[in-house]
């Protein structure tokens, strides 16, 4: 019985030598356009102005309330917490923002005590509306760095309103 010897790679047909290759970066390319595509269909709206400076944040997809805005000038992604005391932000967003100081404090959160300071009488907006004098927490952990908590030190500036998968900030009278 005689046995032939087995194929060297250079033996092969074209097909079976980049075939795998081609069906690799196929799905490669097929799994990044969907990847893109999630991402834009994920991107939260944006804040709608209303006359009288009322605004409008319409909820995203994951039921969470996110708006752009500034803490102490430095723009920031804020999700919107109305349980939250205050408007929080990481070290490093403090850092970049050149927000320095403040009392220490520890934080109680769900997970836990966090150490961390408070800043007062930093400005803050979302869309047109500014409120000065805002207290400040420094120490949000997790997040990436634009990044920020929007807390009642700002939400209660306004009266809100949740309605058909919308929250309406309404300025109060001053």
């Amino acid at each position: 019985m005689s046995t032939s010897p087995a194929p060297s790679p250079n033996d092969l047909p074209t097909g079976l030598k980049w075939g795998p290759l081609a069906i690799v970066a196929v799905w490669l390319a097929v799994m990044g356009v969907l990847y893109l595509l999630s991402a834009q269909y994920l991107k939260p709206k944006p804040v709608a102005v209303l006359p009288g400076g009322v605004l409008v944040i319409p909820m995203s997809r994951d039921g969470h309330f996110y708006a752009t805005g500034t803490v102490g000038g430095k723009p920031a992604q804020f999700l919107v917490d109305t349980g939250a005391s205050m408007v929080t932000v990481s070290e490093a967003f403090a850092q970049q923002a050149g927000l320095v100081g403040g009392t220490p404090t520890v934080f109680k959160t769900a997970n836990g005590d966090l150490q961390g300071r408070v800043l007062t009488d930093v400005p803050v907006s979302l869309g047109p509306a500014q409120v000065s004098g805002v207290r400040v927490g420094v120490g949000l952990v997790g997040a990436e760095p634009d990044e920020a908590l929007l807390g009642q030190s700002f939400l209660n500036q306004f009266e809100i309103t949740l309605a058909d998968k919308q929250m309406t900030l309404r300025p109060k009278p001053q």
